[in-house]
């Protein structure tokens, strides 16, 4: 009776597994946004949320899209449900400043007490 050889097969599972693991980090980019520089340090945000507003106005939450419209029904119902110990906000450096604000006031608006704005490290002169 013939044996059925695994070696080959285990061989091109291993290089999956390789490729995999080196692809994944990669993955993980998020939103590409041009953030504002200021004089702080990096954030990572834990256990918060995030929300992003890209160079086109589009609104992210946690890499979700969300249309404006449905921003402020979408976030509330979010944060009742999740109940994040805060939310980072990090917009575009070329979103004006009252999108900005207006996406801030419908955080806020939602209950949530700890709100970060996300900067880049503003480069030493």
């Amino acid at each position: 009776m013939a044996d059925v050889n695994v070696t080959s097969l285990v061989d091109v599972m291993l290089v999956l597994l390789i490729v995999f693991m080196i692809t994944a980090p990669m993955m993980q980019g998020g939103v590409d946004v041009e953030l504002p520089r200021a004089e702080a340090r990096p954030l990572s945000p834990k256990e918060g949320m995030v929300v992003t507003v890209n160079r086109d106005g589009r609104i992210f939450v946690d890499q979700t899209p969300v249309s404006y419209n449905d921003f402020r029904v979408t976030f509330r119902s979010l944060v009742a449900t999740r109940k994040p110990s805060g939310v980072y906000l990090q917009a575009d450096n070329r979103v004006p400043y009252g999108q900005v604000v207006r996406v801030l006031a419908i955080i806020r608006g939602a209950g949530v007490q700890n709100v970060g704005l996300v900067a880049q490290e503003e480069e030493a002169s």
